[in-house]
């Protein structure tokens, strides 16, 4: 549903959400290593989410990603998918079609006008912090 590029940005912010609520700044091979994602890769989708204020990136010996606790809250799921992946997932038809509408449907389309409805209140609602709040509970993992 999510492109490789959004699934990756979205373990990296929960990562470095965890680690910075307890104080700890992070390197890019550390959201690497403990998100499953290319370093190359996480590099390039951590400028983009430095780009778009969703994290914080400081340089130097002491430096690293981080994002504070007020901008945990802040920060919904669907601004980090607006992020990397623009607004694709509330638009694009759900067999790849270029063009489907109510007037001209896919076989798909009614059913799935209601699932991105879904998922566009799931992504709304859900802040950084209650997936980073989860994680350090214990209640859910990054990597299998």
């Amino acid at each position: 549903m999510f492109s490789k590029a959004c699934e990756y940005g979205i373990r990296a912010i929960i990562y470095i959400a965890t680690e910075s609520l307890e104080n700890r700044r992070v390197k890019i091979g550390d959201v690497a290593e403990n998100t499953g994602s290319p370093e190359a890769f996480t590099a390039k989708i951590l400028g983009l989410l430095t780009k778009h204020r969703i994290v914080n990136s400081l340089k130097g010996p002491y430096g690293g990603f981080e994002i504070s606790r007020s901008r945990m809250q802040e920060i919904r799921l669907s601004d980090l998918v607006f992020a990397i992946d623009g607004d694709s997932i509330y638009k694009g038809c759900a067999l790849g079609l270029s063009e489907c509408n109510a007037a001209e449907p896919c076989p798909m389309h009614e059913k799935f006008v209601k699932v991105r409805s879904e998922l566009r209140k799931m992504l709304e609602t859900t802040t950084v912090y209650d997936l980073a709040t989860k994680m350090l509970a214990g209640e859910s993992i990054l990597m299998r």
